[in-house]
């Protein structure tokens, strides 16, 4: 049997927990089955990468000559790279998407030849209504075409009940055909580890505990609810923020405004203003006092399991997928979170930041519960998430939809 991942983002581009997610999932499940992966790539044409015992290409295309907007630019590409994976030809006996960029490529296959669809659900765009500002008119695009491949699709992966829920509430889908398969974690990889070069290569000071986030920026993250709660925090502890590749450039302003705001005030807020190497995160997991994940909207937040399998303990918002990865009390606090039902801001946004600078000061002010928690983190990692079990729940799915003998 044979699958064919279509992804966005694969290595060595990957910005987002949906990449990390096709990176190791693909390389497990190799180890079980025939896996080939085609991806976007910055080179028009198609470019073989090196990712044995994958087989994997890169598309690129020439947007040098649109004439659509900008903001258009992203979606159109997409749209092309989604015909060319299939002017390629596809002799896969099953197709899994991942993200929406890539649903166009499904349904093409699914139709001209004939293959059962799977489509993993990393996010969902009508719970991204920020993604306007982004792409434009292109949101209603990216809306439209994942609601025609969720309702096509054979089989949809939700990331986590609660996402689950999500997908059987917005959309035509019978729920036999949604399955929760979670996220995971490269235990061996994500471990803590004593180096502290990374911090002193990015002004931390490792003899100062502090802070951490690490992220996009992004209105989903709730990057910027968290640069604001750093005023109600207290200033004996440094707050790191490694947060880059802003969705807009209105966004990328108001995080300048508000982290200014925020350095000025407290006197120990670095920012990090890159998407930084795997090697250099772990490091900064690692020594993190505690990793906190403000985000308004989560599917699953890897992140999350990132720091925790790092024996770092996390105060998150209580949104989503993040109730299903940290155990409030046990691994970290998890901060309430009521939403306006207009959008996905909070009810009440300095209150929210409040509760998380509360819980975040009562967290660095306690030594005892925060070793306790980041072992106990650790440990729910190492029962829950392992890529392994991941790998072979897929597979049975897979084996549902094509039959054993593939």
């Amino acid at each position: 049997m044979k699958s064919l991942f279509l992804t966005n983002e694969f290595p060595p581009n990957i910005y987002g927990g949906a990449g990390v997610h096709v990176d190791y999932l693909s390389r497990e499940l190799s180890k079980l089955m025939e896996v080939e992966v085609r991806c976007f790539g910055s080179d028009p044409g198609p470019k073989v990468l090196q990712n044995e015992p994958i087989a994997a290409s890169a598309f690129g295309v020439d947007t040098s000559q649109y004439g659509a907007p900008k903001q258009l630019h992203s979606v159109f590409g997409a749209m092309q790279r989604c015909l060319d994976w299939n002017a390629a030809g596809v002799d896969a006996d099953l197709v899994h998407l991942h993200t929406w960029y890539t649903h166009l490529g499904g349904v093409f296959a699914k139709l001209n030849y004939g293959v059962p669809l799977v489509l993993t659900v990393h996010s969902l765009e009508p719970l991204r209504p920020w993604k306007r500002e982004q792409i434009g008119r292109g949101y209603d695009f990216s809306c439209w075409v994942e609601r025609t491949a969720i309702e096509m699709a054979d089989a949809v992966v939700a990331v986590s009940s609660d996402t689950r829920e999500d997908v059987l509430r917005l959309f035509n889908v019978h729920p036999e055909k949604v399955h929760v398969i979670h996220n995971g974690i490269d235990l061996d990889e994500y471990q803590k580890v004593s180096s502290t070069d990374a911090l002193r290569r990015h002004g931390v000071d490792p003899d100062r505990q502090y802070l951490l986030f690490v992220g996009r920026i992004t209105r989903q993250k709730g990057i910027i609810h968290l640069a604001q709660a750093i005023r109600h925090m207290a200033r004996d502890f440094q707050v790191v923020l490694c947060a880059g590749a802003p969705d807009t450039k209105e966004i990328a302003l108001e995080m300048q405004a508000a982290v200014s705001a925020a350095q000025a005030e407290h006197g120990s807020v670095i920012w990090i203003q890159e998407m930084l190497g795997k090697k250099e995160i772990i490091e900064l997991y690692s020594h993190a006092a505690a990793f906190c994940c403000p985000s308004v909207y989560e599917p699953f937040g890897i992140i999350n399991l990132e720091a925790m399998a790092c024996e770092t303990p996390v105060v998150a918002s209580a949104v989503g997928g993040i109730k299903e990865v940290v155990v409030d009390g046990e691994t970290g606090i998890l901060v309430p979170l009521e939403l306006r039902p207009d959008s996905f801001e909070p009810s009440d946004s300095e209150a929210f930041e409040k509760d998380l600078a509360g819980a975040v000061n009562r967290l660095m002010a306690d030594p005892a519960l925060r070793l306790r928690m980041g072992k106990a983190g650790r440990q729910r990692a190492e029962a829950h998430f392992s890529w392994r079990a991941i790998a072979q729940r897929t597979l049975s799915l897979y084996t549902g939809l094509v039959g054993p003998n593939r």
